[in-house]
């Protein structure tokens, strides 16, 4: 399954345009900045807002988007947290690389080695999606050997990326990078830094339904 370039035209089409609003300009329509889930699909922790990006390390647009989503959910409030799933879309390679993520938050290292995944495969050209480079490449970078390759093989890591895949076909997920907010609202296909000022404003909304404030 390619990577959905209707996605990646209209980033292009609107980058300029939306560098120059401020997030309180952007205007909030259905079909458009976002689209309602039906049936909205469950969360992780109800008791939280969760933002759920859907994803591959071996795509381009992904790595480009993956600085930016960083910087945002670092200042994200307590009452919301960002859910990273990866997913294969059925390509063995990238089947590869989300057990790479799975194994890696096993060990630990998820996040120390994240960015780096991105910049070495799309900046270096590393293969980390052959299994052999993989767990030459991890070891290299300080991770416990056995403990990775223990979880990288393991029934646990196969079965995340099987339910990866799943998550993405009930969310409809047609192209990555995607943004879910709460299980409810995909944002659109929109230039990155309009899509988190659009998930910052659904947010809101959430949060002003949850606390019964419409």
């Amino acid at each position: 399954m390619a990577i959905d370039r209707r996605r990646f035209v209209s980033a292009a089409l609107t980058v300029g345009a939306s560098l120059s609003l401020p997030a309180a300009a952007l205007a909030q329509t259905a079909g458009r900045d976002y689209t309602v889930l039906n049936p909205a699909q469950p969360t992780d922790n109800p008791g939280k807002i969760e933002v759920t990006e859907f994803f591959s390390y071996g795509c381009p647009h992904c790595s480009d988007f993956n600085p930016l989503l960083t910087l945002w959910a670092e200042k994200l409030p307590a009452d919301v947290v960002l859910r990273k799933v990866p997913v294969s879309f059925g390509r063995a390679a990238w089947g590869n690389a989300a057990r790479l993520f799975y194994a890696l938050e096993v060990s630990g290292d998820l996040k120390r080695l994240d960015g780096d995944i991105f910049k070495a495969i799309h900046q270096q050209r590393t293969n980390l999606f052959d299994e052999k480079t993989i767990r030459e490449w991890v070891a290299a970078r300080g991770v416990n050997a056995k403990k990775f390759n223990e979880a990288f093989a393991s029934f646990g890591v196969q079965s995340k990326v099987r339910r990866g895949d799943q998550m993405a076909q009930a969310h409809r997920i047609e192209g990555v990078p995607a943004l879910i907010i709460d299980g409810r609202f995909q944002v659109g296909t929109l230039a990155f830094e309009q899509q988190l000022a659009v998930a910052d404003k659904l947010i809101e909304r959430v949060r002003a339904e949850k606390s019964g404030k419409k």
